[in-house]
């Protein structure tokens, strides 16, 4: 029986590099050596045995330079894929984890095709001792082309679980179990003898989106505002003065600020912009009380501040309606 066909893109990241020896662990990205797809896969051949794999070549890039331009890019990457290979089963597309989750949710709320999309990287690099790289890589290919993957949106793999794009976040520095999904858990495991869901993403995804990037040449300038102790609205005021469209507060458990950055949240609001409260804390809902309600700002529900920001700034493509936003942030 053929074997499922896969398409592979590789960005770079953990996943592409090679260090100086087995037991570089950290610092080989000093090594400048990054493998692009097919090296990729050439050196995990393994999956091979897994799907019918296509390399397909974008740019090596550090995650932590990724940005709109990119996520546009591996958008019409994705859609041209589809088109051009009918018989395609899944994509699967290697990157750098910093921003691993910030990539997977634009894609799970703008990409418009049918296939699974799945993103993977790696906490150890290919060359190193131990390295999670290849175990990561035909998991993500065994979930690609899973057929109970579809309808998912987009999804992670790593460390032998599935998660939501929406939900997952990176939560440890070193560590290989680092992606969680706080809240609640994985979607599945792709285990040795199968790919198992167990739950599926409530919230509305790819394909089935409203967003439209098509003509979009610029996203609308979002920014963050970490709160901390002592905190006295400087940064907030500098990200309007610099032209920001909209404003994430990456607020107190459960969702507030110190005084001085509240007037100021409060001022950019009355301005024009649109503030969003989120949580520092990395689990949990935010709640629009009488304070911020009085103070005409919206809630970020359980999206961490880096996702918030994504899609506030997705919401601006389409309306500057403080009502239509909250919208958007209750369906998304």
């Amino acid at each position: 029986m053929a074997l499922p066909k896969v398409a592979f893109i590789g960005t770079g990241g953990t996943i592409a590099s090679l260090g100086r020896g087995p037991l570089d662990l950290q610092d080989y990205g000093a090594n400048g050596h990054v493998m692009h797809a097919e090296d990729i896969l050439a050196k995990w051949p393994v999956s091979g045995m897994v799907a019918d794999v296509m390399p397909v070549k974008y740019r090596n890039i550090p995650s932590t330079a990724i940005g709109f331009a990119d996520w546009k890019a591996l958008h019409g990457l994705c859609g041209d894929l589809v088109a051009q290979h009918p018989d395609l089963a899944g994509i699967v597309i290697g990157h750098g984890t910093a921003t691993l989750e910030e990539t997977a949710y634009f894609l799970n709320l703008t990409l418009k095709v049918s296939v699974p999309v799945v993103l993977v990287g790696a906490q150890r690099p290919s060359s190193a001792l131990s390295s999670d790289a290849g175990m990561n890589l035909v998991n993500a290919i065994r979930v690609a082309a899973s057929p109970e993957a579809r309808g998912m949106g987009v999804l992670v793999v790593l460390n032998d679980e599935i998660h939501a794009a929406r939900e997952v976040t990176k939560s440890a520095t070193l560590r290989l179990q680092t992606f969680r999904t706080p809240d609640f858990g994985v979607l599945g495991h792709a285990d040795g003898d199968a790919v198992v869901f167990y739950r599926q993403p409530m919230r509305r995804r790819a394909p089935d989106t409203e967003f439209d990037i098509s003509g979009v040449e610029t996203f609308p300038r979002v920014d963050i505002a970490y709160s901390y102790a002592g905190a006295d609205g400087t940064a907030v005021r500098a990200f309007v003065a610099a032209g920001a469209r909209g404003i994430v507060s990456a607020g107190f458990a459960p969702g507030g600020t110190s005084p001085d950055e509240w007037v100021a949240l409060k001022d950019a609001a009355a301005a024009g912009a649109v503030a969003v409260q989120s949580t520092r804390a990395g689990s949990g809902r935010t709640f629009r009380g009488t304070r911020l309600r009085e103070g005409g700002i919206l809630i970020a529900d359980n999206l961490s501040p880096q996702k918030a920001r994504i899609l506030l700034s997705l919401a601006l493509t389409k309306t500057g309606d403080a009502d239509e936003i909250a919208r958007i942030f209750r369906t998304y």
